[in-house]
């Protein structure tokens, strides 16, 4: 049967990437004629957008619909029975092993949806049953990652207008131990030095403490252990401001290149969104990269094995044997310093492809059709 009504959960008020997520596959599968019901998750989020970043169209959606299939976006663990609907969660992972009580509770699920392979094989090596197991990526929006975007204008301390530097390069994460900026940071102090005519852009995500300040010591550590200042680097300007969906595209283009040192992801819709915007990307070889990023795409980081360790105060927690996938310091190093001299080895857009297969309307299309498996006539 053809999806006509669907019930979606999951958090939409919020700045961070799930929430983004959230409000992109609802836009498109309304834009597609499917009649939605959406249900939030206020707690996901420590923040909420501010009231004039709010689209008041979301708040419209909140009436029942004649749903017979339930979509949230959660981990497995905060998957919201029901009943007389069948249940299907839009989850990922991004170390080599799912925590027990994941696999546990995924179980109540009709169908786990994951947005990329390295997500599948993580949850089939946990003995998920490949019936109840799909893939559907993740998107962009192709109408707003277009070019001609107006850049953000961003001030050094001393005034100085920083996106008139040549190489400018850009960051956005959460500050966890997963999204390893102490590796990004590293590699810029040791490569970079102040005559260079660049600047790194870190756009940090908004969490219970000011991630500007839980950087501080990051950055004081690693010159007490290199011997060097980060006055003596190439400037790193960090970003706290929230910008709303719109806004996005602004600061990509802002910048010339997209760099992450992540130890997993299971999608990355940053480095998405800075490929259709037409930035140079330096990305980690493993997980979910490999998707949609190319050695003629992307200049990709070789990595190694290392310990997957526990993030805070979040209820997920890996087992002993779980690993992650660590950049090589000396090849980030090698491509920070090739994009401040010029000298990257030629480098194809991805632009053209992410646009022409990675659209939100590509991901709400395949999302419907992996729903109707489960519609039942009411």
């Amino acid at each position: 049967m053809t999806l006509t009504a669907l019930k979606i959960r999951g958090p939409y008020q919020g700045p961070t990437g799930y929430d983004h997520q959230v409000r992109e596959y609802t836009r498109a599968i309304a834009a597609a004629g499917v009649d939605v019901q959406l249900v939030d998750m206020p707690y996901w989020s420590p923040r909420r957008l501010p009231p004039e970043m709010r689209d008041p169209w979301f708040t419209s959606l909140r009436r029942p619909v004649a749903a017979s299939v339930y979509l949230q976006f959660c981990m497995p663990h905060q998957v919201e029975p029901a009943r007389q609907m069948a249940v299907a969660n839009y989850t990922m992972f991004e170390a080599s092993r799912v925590p027990p009580f994941w696999v546990k509770a995924t179980k109540s699920s009709q169908l786990t949806i994951v947005p990329a392979e390295s997500s599948y094989a993580i949850w089939l090596a946990a003995g998920i049953d490949e019936q109840r197991l799909r893939i559907c990526p993740l998107g962009v929006d192709d109408t707003l990652f277009s070019p001609g975007a107006e850049p953000l204008p961003f001030l050094g301390p001393d005034g100085e207008d920083l996106t008139r530097r040549r190489t400018r390069v850009l960051n956005i994460s959460e500050v966890v131990p997963r999204k390893n900026q102490k590796g990004l940071l590293r590699a810029w102090l040791l490569e970079t030095n102040r005559s260079d005519d660049a600047v790194l852009l870190l756009k940090v995500g908004i969490g219970p403490h000011d991630s500007a300040q839980v950087l501080q010591p990051v950055t004081q550590a690693l010159e007490l252990e290199h011997g060097k200042r980060f006055a003596d680097a190439a400037p790193v300007h960090i970003i706290t401001d929230i910008y709303a969906d719109a806004e996005m595209p602004r600061l990509y283009a802002s910048t010339t290149h997209y760099l992450s040192m992540s130890l997993g992801e299971g999608w990355d819709l940053p480095m998405m969104e800075a490929a259709a915007s037409g930035l140079h990307l330096i990305a980690p070889d493993h997980t979910a990269y490999r998707t949609y990023l190319t050695p003629e795409t992307a200049t990709l980081l070789p990595v190694r094995e290392i310990a997957a360790r526990a993030e805070g105060d979040t209820e997920v927690y890996f087992t002993g044997d779980a690993v992650w996938w660590e950049p090589d310091l000396d090849a980030a190093r090698r491509a920070i310093r090739a994009a401040i001299d010029g000298n990257e080895t030629t480098v194809a857009s991805a632009r053209d492809w992410i646009l022409g297969n990675f659209t939100w309307r590509h991901a709400a299309a395949r999302l419907i059709d992996i729903l109707s498996e489960l519609e039942q006539p009411r």
